[in-house]
């Protein structure tokens, strides 16, 4: 074996291969341009391949790349001894070079076509678009179907909060209801036993106005439980078929006088109005009780505008045809949080003294009692919309 390596290493008997070509410089030259050439690609190769391998640590089947870049690289070297071997007739060491660049190419297609069948199976660059095209499409069709999630999500709610509303305003007009209607049973014998005292009691007057003032207290006391009572629908309407323009246009001076010159009264009415079956008072007090709201919302001073509609098709709270009669003013408007809870008895957002937060309950029970609905219309800054929809008369 020494023996055999030593050979390899002896060189003196040999003459260069430049020796073959006879020195011709085109031949000489040619060989070495051409073997550089091929050395310097046959070694950047590998370079490439590293680098990219080095970023890529999740190639599949890396080891047999490094494999295959370890065979370019030898094969450069073949190609540089070949320059040298021009003028050095090392032809052993050569020999042991293109032993061992056999030896890793051997290795290297004894390694690779095993993993043929598993390469081919991997996807190509068409079927991971496919693939990613597909991705794309379900991710979309989810994130389509969470937002119809969401908004479904946000329409229950709103439907729930609605429920809830409605089952608190009725639990609370029925609660109302009972208290006004014990209460004006009450109110009506404290008034009747007055009346009887006053007519005892006509030769005192200090007696006289103290029992004045005790009317006038109970009467008050009266007006107020025939609110509640109109907001819990238990208030004795005297209905009959109403022309509503006429009722908003009988108002106009009434309105004048009670909301004061800072306030201009409009209107824009309906042509041909439908009738309504309304308590013509009841609407008037309805109307009423809507614009001297509105007064409290323009402190300023402002416009009231009072409107009629004819809708149909589901214009108010059902299919139908209904009559919408709106007071609308240029105010301060309402925050959703006062919105919410504007029907409310009792609730006011008014100073103490100014109101009893009834006015929007006894609306609340009027289109209730007369089969309509009401509606808030408001924004902060932008004043509000009140708009009662009342069901159009039977011909």
């Amino acid at each position: 074996m020494f023996e055999y390596f030593r050979s390899l290493w002896d060189s003196e008997r040999f003459a260069p291969h430049g020796y073959c070509l006879q020195w011709q410089p085109e031949l000489i030259w040619t060989h070495v341009v051409a073997d550089a050439l091929i050395g310097i690609a046959y070694f950047s190769i590998p370079v490439a391949i590293a680098s990219f391998l080095t970023q890529r640590r999740d190639v599949q089947f890396g080891w047999v790349v490094w494999m295959f870049a370890a065979f370019i690289m030898a094969c450069g070297l073949t190609h540089f001894f070949g320059i040298w071997t021009l003028w050095r007739p090392d032809y052993g060491i050569e020999a042991l070079v293109k032993a061992a660049t056999a030896g890793v190419s051997v290795f290297t297609a004894a390694a690779l076509w095993p993993l043929l069948p598993r390469a081919i199976a991997l996807p190509s660059p068409a079927q991971l678009q496919r693939a990613n095209d597909d991705l794309t499409l379900r991710v979309a069709e989810r994130d389509a179907a969470l937002e119809a999630l969401r908004q479904e999500t946000q329409e229950r709610m709103r439907a729930e909060e609605m429920l809830r509303q409605s089952q608190k305003m009725e639990a609370v007009g029925q609660l109302s209801g009972g208290i006004a209607h014990d209460f004006n049973n009450m109110l009506t014998v404290v008034l009747a036993n007055l009346d009887k005292a006053q007519r005892l009691a006509t030769e005192d007057p200090t007696l006289q106005r103290s029992l004045k003032h005790a009317a006038l207290g109970a009467e008050r006391a009266a007006e107020l439980t025939d609110r509640l009572l109109s907001f819990a629908r238990r208030q004795p309407l005297q209905s009959a078929k109403q022309d509503p323009n006429a009722i908003l246009s009988g108002m106009e001076a009434l309105l004048d006088r009670t909301l004061g010159s800072d306030i201009t009264v409009a209107t824009d009415l309906e042509p041909e109005a439908w009738p309504v079956v309304v308590d013509g008072n009841q609407a008037e007090s309805a109307v009423l009780n809507l614009a001297v709201n509105a007064r409290h919302a323009m402190p300023d001073g402002g416009t009231l505008t009072l409107v009629t509609r004819n809708v149909a098709d589901g214009g108010g709270p059902a299919a139908g045809e209904w009559v919408m009669i709106e007071v609308r003013d240029t105010g301060m408007g309402m925050s959703e949080e006062v919105k919410a809870r504007a029907f409310e008895p009792f609730y006011t957002t008014k100073a103490v003294g100014e109101g009893t937060g009834l006015g929007l309950s006894q609306v609340y029970g009027f289109a209730k009692q007369s089969n309509g609905h009401v509606v808030i219309d408001s924004e902060i800054g932008k004043g509000t919309a009140v708009r009662l929809y009342l069901p159009k008369a039977a011909e």
